[in-house]
């Protein structure tokens, strides 16, 4: 967006989870990229709600449908929902500061304590 005079410092990532899977992908998007593979730890994605639920019993992870990454202006991000949890994602189950990709806004419908409490995060290999 330099044709359009953004400063890099006014620029944040803008994450939306879509209702597609990976194989409903056509073409890529106008602006950002697609990302797929993407593993919900301690919860699962509601498509219907489009938004974080409880696990299926005896589901350990939860494919996440495809989340569209692009980039706004600081000033333009909007919070959709009230409640949104601050989602780590990490390369695969070991947590911690060397394996954290970054954070994803997740819009949950309940207060985002519930979802810090059980641990839920976003793995991108589930060994």
């Amino acid at each position: 967006h330099a044709k359009d005079g953004w400063a890099l410092d006014d620029v944040v990532n803008l994450m939306r989870v879509t209702n597609m899977e990976k194989e409903e992908v056509r073409r890529p998007p106008e602006e950002g990229v697609n990302v797929y593979g993407l593993y919900l730890d301690g919860c699962r994605w509601d498509k219907p709600t489009a938004r974080l639920a409880d696990s299926q019993p005896k589901s350990l992870h939860a494919v996440l449908p495809v989340l569209h990454v692009t980039g706004v202006q600081t000033a333009e991000k909007r919070i959709m929902d009230t409640y949104n949890y601050v989602c780590p994602c990490y390369k695969d189950a070991k947590r911690g500061a060397n394996n954290l990709i970054f954070p994803v806004d997740l819009p949950s419908g309940e207060p985002p304590q519930k979802w810090v409490l059980r641990g839920v995060a976003l793995l991108a290999s589930k060994d």
